[in-house]
């Protein structure tokens, strides 16, 4: 069975730095810890759209 909403897991996991990103909730708490500043940019902003429409049941399904 497929993981649902925020504990979705990513079909390869994303590695920033010394952290890796296994799920939409792990990619969300990223992006959240970012900078304030760095919200606002438009890259961050589609990325965090593209995570929220992930949670809700969009995006791809295996």
């Amino acid at each position: 069975m497929t993981e649902r909403g925020w504990g979705r897991r990513f079909e390869d996991p994303i590695r920033t730095g010394d952290r890796v990103l296994v799920t939409l909730l792990d990619a969300g708490e990223y992006i959240v810890a970012r900078p304030k500043k760095e919200h606002a940019v438009p890259e961050w902003q589609a990325a965090m759209e593209a995570l929220i429409l992930a949670a809700e049941g969009g995006g791809r399904e295996h």
